[in-house]
């Protein structure tokens, strides 16, 4: 039988400035979430992602919590005109190229297969000014992609952006 978690759910916004407020909570949401790879070197380099990201000037954050705990969180930020992670794959730019990258998305795990994932995406990028989101999504977690695809995203490519990583799948969606 699967656990369902019953608590109200609280969606808080955080920019570039709050990086230093929640950077720890990212971190330990993270080790949460990854505590099966926490070995791996990839998984490890964690705080460079939250670190590179959340420097970034037009940062986004929606952090979930219940009880006061944080459970889940996503981020990502505006892509550099002409840098978007699409922009190999298209033979056209769209009318608007203007692309917003969710970088992460994670849950703990007892909070996960309970529509929260959606919630936090929606709560990202609801009031984006962007017409495209992008995100990335290991190759190797089918189910993965294919809820994304139910979110309206579209497969446009593969990736694989360092040495370390996983080969990904680029998927595009449009924001308006």
């Amino acid at each position: 039988m699967e656990h369902r978690v019953t608590s109200a759910v609280d969606f808080r916004h955080f920019s570039h400035a709050d990086l230093p407020e929640i950077r720890q909570t990212l971190l330990d949401v993270h080790a949460d979430a990854y505590a099966d790879r926490i070995h791996e070197e990839f998984v490890q380099r964690f705080p460079w992602f939250v670190d590179h990201w959340g420097g970034r000037e037009g940062f986004a954050c929606v952090i979930a919590y219940a009880g006061g705990e944080a459970v889940g969180f996503t981020y990502g930020s505006p892509s550099e005109p002409g840098r978007e992670w699409w922009r190999e794959y298209l033979d056209h730019a769209p009318a608007d190229p203007s692309t917003f990258a969710v970088s992460e998305l994670m849950l703990r795990p007892k909070w996960r297969k309970q529509g929260l994932g959606e919630r936090l995406h929606s709560a990202l990028l609801d009031e984006r000014p962007e017409a495209l989101a992008v995100l990335t999504v290991d190759t190797k977690r089918p189910k993965l992609q294919a809820l994304y695809e139910g979110w309206g995203y579209r497969k446009v490519g593969e990736r694989q952006p360092f040495p370390d990583s996983p080969l990904y799948a680029v998927m595009l969606r449009n924001l308006r």
